[in-house]
């Protein structure tokens, strides 16, 4: 079904959805902070690590589970994992041979008001 929309009643439509969006502006410093966790994640093989471990039921994922879901060698997925860990996106901790990755959960809450705002009524 394709439905022609007048432009002025497209433009009032696009104004009155986002009237009601609440951001908060950021100051330089937390533009700044924030720019080294979305840098972090401008690469897709560490959108979809940090995603994999923040899906795991167990808040945790193993680097063995996560070299198995991609076609990269394992220095390369270590390399990533260290750039998140770095962003403070993650932590990690070491068990026997194996290592574990958790997500930050104060460093992903910190991205969630930029990507969805809140809407008042």
């Amino acid at each position: 079904m394709n439905v022609d929309v007048q432009p002025q009643f497209a433009q009032k439509i696009e104004e009155c959805q986002y009237r009601y969006m609440s951001i908060q502006a950021i100051d330089a410093r937390a533009a700044q902070e924030l720019s080294v966790l979305f840098k972090a994640l401008a690469d897709p093989v560490r959108l979809r690590l940090l995603s994999m471990i923040g899906a795991r039921n167990t808040g945790e994922a193993c680097v063995c589970d996560l070299n198995d879901a991609f076609e990269l060698s394992q220095p390369t997925i270590s390399h990533h994992l260290k750039v998140l860990r770095k962003a403070g996106l993650i932590t990690s901790e070491r068990r026997g041979t194996w290592v574990y990755y958790r997500l930050v959960p104060d460093a992903v809450d910190r991205l969630g008001p930029l990507l969805a705002p809140t809407i008042s009524a």
